[in-house]
């Protein structure tokens, strides 16, 4: 089903993982009827399909779609290489650091920058080469991409803006993201990103397969991130020629450009279930402990992309949202915590709650395997003796977590060149007092 979105200019269909077809009403009838490639399609189009999983994956996990579109996408020029600016995916060029790591907000740019001059590799692990494996990237951009589109040959993006909305256009069809909102494009997927002034967010890039919604097991048929809330674009096209168009692939870690004398926005018609998407963060049903103790932040889990180990995740990606806390004789924030995942987070807007001090919105901190976290040590004492009440945590905030099985190796833009490295992080936990005593229960 096709829902307009809230400023009235853009279509989506609803749905995750379903089937989807859609065609631009200026050609209508353009999808074939009861096949995938005729011999001639309607309109001159050439059908092409993108594969997003082996031809032989069980039924369960085969997605593709077929493309009706002016010109296949084969239609360009040699790719050849081009700077990759900060983008890495070496991760033994810097050595490990185990510490506790926070990064102030990083800066927008101060000279017109698009979105792919704007990203800059923090953190990750594997190999591209071999499918398997995460990366952290942050962008930062003041300029929309004129004439580019970008694709990404090694893995998904999961895309979480911090401020400024983007503004998509696919081979799918268009979609506008904004601070609170995310979108997922695949791999293989060209796009290009427009912004109306100074914007920046968070990237998960996944190597492995593709991002699931997470069982829900005893929790039942509903709740956390409904199927039905995920928008993916309707079809719309462009007939653009006689210009120079670049496009720009991510292989194997590096950047290629290729040119074109035409638009690849050129799709009249799709159908298949393997698509961009996009998800409003408030959307999400938050379930909680109702009686006592604090959850595992597993249940505000909104995507997982699973490895082939049962329960265990290539990435998952979890949020803070806005909530009730009501549980009894319970210490209510985070807990101390070491952990045999690593964990990055980001801040969307407002303070998160067991650190309303030093980590900021458009900042991040890393927590890597076995290192221990939780509260500073103005949270503790506070929710120590705080009288527990029944009230709302995480107003007009939004804080989340890319959560990895893997190690997470940093890159040298993180830790050196972008000077956004908290030296002083540590301090936070040094005034925990020593509160022990064998006398006193």
């Amino acid at each position: 089903m096709a829902r307009m979105s809230p400023n009235h200019l853009l279509q989506y269909q609803s749905g995750f993982g379903n089937e989807f077809a859609s065609e631009d009403p200026r050609c209508p009838d353009a999808l074939p009827e009861g096949q995938n490639n005729p011999q001639k399609c309607k309109y001159g189009l050439y059908a092409e399909q993108l594969s997003g999983s082996a031809f032989t994956v069980p039924r369960s996990h085969n997605v593709r779609t077929w493309f009706y579109r002016i010109r296949p996408a084969v239609h360009h020029t040699p790719f050849e290489p081009m700077e990759s600016g900060f983008l890495n995916s070496k991760w033994d060029d810097q050595h490990p650091n185990p510490n506790q790591l926070r990064w102030k907000p990083f800066d927008l740019p101060s000279r017109d920058t698009d979105f792919v001059q704007g990203l800059h590799t923090l953190a990750g692990a594997g190999d591209p080469r071999t499918r398997h494996g995460v990366a952290i990237h942050i962008f930062a951009c003041n300029t929309s991409m004129s004439d580019s589109c970008f694709s990404n040959a090694d893995g998904d993006f999961l895309i979480v803006p911090q401020k400024g909305t983007l503004k998509i256009t696919t081979e799918f069809g268009k979609m506008e993201v904004s601070p609170n909102e995310i979108c997922v494009i695949q791999s293989g997927m060209r796009f290009s990103v427009d912004v109306e002034g100074p914007s920046r967010g968070y990237i998960c890039e996944v190597f492995d397969g593709h991002f699931e919604l997470p069982n829900l097991g005893p929790i039942g048929a509903n709740g956390l991130a409904n199927p039905r809330d995920f928008q993916t674009p309707v079809a719309w096209y462009e007939d653009r020629d006689k210009i120079n168009y670049k496009v720009v692939n991510k292989y194997q870690g590096c950047l290629f450009v290729a040119q074109q004398d035409h638009s690849p926005f050129d799709v009249v018609a799709w159908h298949g279930n393997y698509v961009p998407y996009k998800y409003n963060l408030r959307h999400f049903c938050v379930i909680n402990s109702v009686s006592f103790d604090h959850c595992d932040p597993s249940i505000f889990t909104v995507l997982t992309c699973p490895s082939t180990k049962p329960g265990v995740a290539i990435l998952d990606f979890v949020i803070f949202p806005p909530r009730w806390s009501v549980s009894e004789n319970t210490f209510r924030p985070p807990y101390y915590h070491r952990n045999c995942m690593s964990e990055f987070m980001g801040l969307i807007l407002g303070q998160y709650e067991a650190k309303e001090e030093g980590f900021a919105p458009g900042g991040a901190t890393l927590h890597s395997m076995m290192t221990p976290h939780g509260p500073d040590a103005q949270c503790f004492e506070h929710w120590t003796e705080k009288e527990l009440t029944a009230h709302r945590v995480a107003d007009e905030t939004q804080a989340f977590m890319f959560e990895t099985s893997m190690g997470l190796a940093i890159t040298k833009w993180a830790e050196e060149v972008s000077q956004k490295l908290d030296k002083k992080y540590y301090e936070c936990w040094q005034g925990l007092k020593k509160n022990f005593d064998p006398k006193k229960k």
